[in-house]
């Protein structure tokens, strides 16, 4: 693996996805039992939900012009530490749903930093006929931190109040901010620069015919090219936003499910994206993007309509898993299709683009599921998905 991906920035990366992974699965596992405890109802979590996708649509836009002026590691370390003070201030102004508003759309901005950062620099230093299995372990480091998140909330919860989770997620991502500074790119600025007109991705092959050719590409032109990545992204963040804060109420409220073992269900989520995302990526590499893509939306989507007419908490989350396992594992495939789509000197713009329809998806997801939920059942909630 470390002879295929030989750049060492890429693991400075993976490094730092983690840490902030685990800082993720911490904060998610419980904020919606936590604004339900804070007497906020189901509409207005669905609510406080889109204000961090708002967040992420208004400042993904402009991220990649951000990025090609400053710099992608300045833009994630900056991002990093937002996130740090955003999670951490959240446990504070719980109470007030302006104040959680707020926090959350801050939260989605420097989120919406942290990705197209990273994702770019990924893109731009991996090779193009590994790009699926190099976003596949971007990916992985997620998934590990969503396993490992959960896992440490549901022991915090046990013996410590839930807003210290919240401190505790602030302190994994400062740590990460903390492994940027120091490790990344440390031959100087220009070796983290955005490829500009006439460059080509570092150590991608110069004659791939495949390879999509410099141009001035308009950014209508840059989303026509990846608009299936976008479609993808969309559907992801929609369903993603609206799983992560409905499952725990859903397996409380509709299935008698104790909290503790509600706050564990996303750490299944990711591990069928852990374990699946490889394998995934090497298939879509060989077989191609488009058509990984779509198979496994095919068998994740049988999954989600039957699991409506499952009981049994164990088995809800088998089928939860599965869930993760395809519906998950789309995002890096997606993104090695968007890879080889564009130029490189238009990743950070084709990233923006990718990560705003991504947000889209977390924006609209949450209120009309919290709509279905409120209105008819959690069951017609995942029908609807």
């Amino acid at each position: 693996m470390f002879r295929t991906i030989a750049d060492r920035n890429i693991w400075v990366v993976y490094a730092a996805t983690l840490l902030l992974g685990i800082g993720y699965g911490i904060a998610i596992a419980s904020i919606g039992v936590f604004l339900d405890a804070q007497g906020h109802d189901k509409e207005d979590i669905g609510s406080l939900a889109t204000a961090f996708a708002l967040g992420i649509v208004l400042f993904s836009l402009p991220m990649g012009a951000v990025i090609r002026r400053f710099g992608a590691k300045p833009v994630l370390t900056v991002s990093l530490a937002l996130y740090a003070v955003t999670i951490s201030l959240f446990p504070v102004v719980a109470s007030s749903f302006w104040g959680v508003a707020g926090v959350r759309f801050l939260d989605g901005a420097a989120s919406a930093g942290i990705w197209v950062s990273s994702e770019t620099i990924l893109l731009s230093r991996a090779r193009v006929d590994v790009k699926a299995l190099v976003m596949s372990l971007y990916t992985i480091a997620v998934s590990i931190g969503y396993v490992v998140g959960p896992v440490i909330s549901g022991i915090l919860a046990r013996y410590v109040p839930i807003e210290i989770t919240y401190y505790v997620s602030g302190g994994m991502s400062l740590l990460s901010a903390g492994l940027v500074l120091v490790a990344l790119g440390r031959g100087g600025r220009s070796e983290l620069e955005v490829p500009v007109a006439g460059a080509s991705a570092v150590g991608a092959a110069p004659h791939d015919p495949h390879a999509v050719r410099p141009g001035a590409a308009s950014t209508a032109s840059i989303f026509w090219r990846i608009k299936n990545s976008c479609f993808a992204s969309f559907a992801y963040g929609y369903f993603q936003s609206s799983v992560v804060l409905f499952i725990p109420l859903w397996l409380s409220d509709e299935r008698g499910i104790a909290t503790d073992r509600t706050l564990l269900v996303t750490a299944y989520f990711a591990a069928g994206m852990l374990l699946c995302a490889n394998l995934m990526a090497r298939i879509g590499d060989r077989h191609g993007h488009l058509l990984t893509m779509r198979t496994q939306a095919a068998i994740g989507t049988v999954f989600l309509i039957v699991l409506p007419f499952v009981y049994q908490y164990w088995i809800i989350c088998g089928f939860i898993f599965v869930a993760g396992a395809t519906f998950a594992t789309i995002s890096p495939v997606s993104l090695a299709l968007q890879g080889v789509s564009v130029a490189p000197e238009d990743y950070a713009r084709s990233n923006s683009l990718y990560n705003a329809f991504y947000a889209l998806g977390m924006l609209c997801g949450p209120p009309i599921s919290s709509a279905f939920f409120r209105a008819i059942s959690g069951d017609a909630m995942f029908w609807h998905l």
